[in-house]
């Protein structure tokens, strides 16, 4: 969980930005006019013919910024300002979120996703992990169940008490000394189903560990997860809306994101089960036609452009899921699933899945 690079301590990245701020003012002390080349990575592509080379974590192809280049003016100014505010983070060991490196320029950085994209840009360049910037994400994973670590040489003894409620850790990459007595281990997409499991004490009847990212995780979740999955090596399930969007979260945590493809590897896992919900599901349980909802025009557009991705040719029965979904024109929220009883999911449906391998 080091980084993208053997060499991403503090001293070496400051001495990168050092080596690239000096190469930039050699060209204009020159005459000339400074580029950038930077590497571009993918995680997937809408290549049909499955020849494609995504599932490489090389870089593929190289993307040039120019002074030369009236729209590439403004993305280099941004990148020098986010370049000199990591620095600063760097020389004083202090950390900064996002948000907190937007609000420096706000008039002159004018969304967060340009701040974003030029954080991404630097990570490519200087060969690291955001964490290594000392950008941290603001946390919003939670975790509970059979688990014990420490975070700082603060300790996090979650099996004294497996159904309380615990922040993942921002700083993952300082987390040692985890141990466990679980047999799986649990993703679900939303804190609400979260929450139910929680209070009806899943964790006491069921030797797991339970992880949400309320929605799209966020960085630290999923390399808290993937931290988990090196370390203790059991099984992962995830549970996710029978949307489209559900879908697509369980993909970012199974292959990642494309915003960060850069550094999917240290953060994906491959080997995760899908547990539910699943289309089929509606029939099997009965929902009543109350709980089943029309997909939007923007829900068949995300699906189809999901069908596209080629990564689900690693996943067939995924995609014939996504395609009965599609073909259904339904969607439904995991909650539906308690329509019969509020504890449901607690005490038949994942119990059920699991002990019965019913997982794809």
């Amino acid at each position: 969980m080091e980084g993208r690079d053997s060499s991403s301590k503090p001293c070496d990245l400051l001495k990168k930005i050092r080596d690239f701020t000096g190469s930039l003012l050699v060209d204009l002390c020159r005459g000339r006019s400074p580029s950038i080349s930077l590497d571009r990575y993918r995680n997937y592509c809408t290549d049909p013919s499955g020849k494609c080379c995504c599932s490489s974590d090389l870089n593929k192809g190289k993307e040039i910024l120019s002074l030369q280049r009236e729209g590439h003016v403004y993305r280099l100014d941004v990148l020098l300002r986010v370049l000199l505010i990591v620095q600063q983070l760097l020389q004083e060991s202090k950390h900064g979120s996002k948000r907190d490196i937007y609000y420096m320029h706000p008039s002159i950085f004018s969304e967060q996703a340009v701040v974003d994209r030029a954080i991404n840009d630097i990570c490519i360049l200087l060969k690291c992990s955001r964490h290594n910037l000392n950008v941290v994400s603001v946390g919003k994973g939670l975790v509970m169940g059979w688990l014990r670590f420490f975070e700082e040489r603060r300790k996090f003894d979650c099996i004294k008490s497996p159904c309380t409620v615990h922040q993942v850790p921002v700083h993952v990459e300082e987390v040692t000394g985890i141990m466990s007595i679980a047999e799986y281990i649990l993703v679900v997409e939303k804190e609400a189903v979260f929450q139910r499991l929680a209070d009806d004490g899943f964790c006491r009847t069921n030797r797991c560990i339970i992880i949400t990212g309320k929605g799209y995780p966020d960085v630290s979740t999923r390399r808290f997860l993937r931290l988990l999955t090196e370390n203790l090596c059991l099984p992962v399930y995830c549970l996710v809306d029978c949307d489209p969007y559900g879908f697509d979260i369980l993909t970012t945590y199974c292959f990642g994101s494309m915003q960060m493809a850069y550094d999917a590897k240290f953060m994906r896992v491959t080997e995760m089960r899908w547990v539910g919900v699943f289309p089929s599901d509606s029939k099997k349980y009965c929902l009543p036609e109350q709980c089943l909802l029309p997909l939007t025009a923007e829900d068949k557009r995300k699906a189809e452009g999901l069908l596209r991705r080629c990564y689900l040719q690693q996943k067939p029965q995924w995609r014939l899921e996504l395609e009965m979904m599609l073909q259904g024109g339904v969607k439904f929220e995991i909650e539906a699933l308690s329509v019969s009883s509020i504890s449901f999911l607690s005490d038949i449906y994942i119990p059920s899945k699991i002990q019965g391998q019913l997982y794809i």
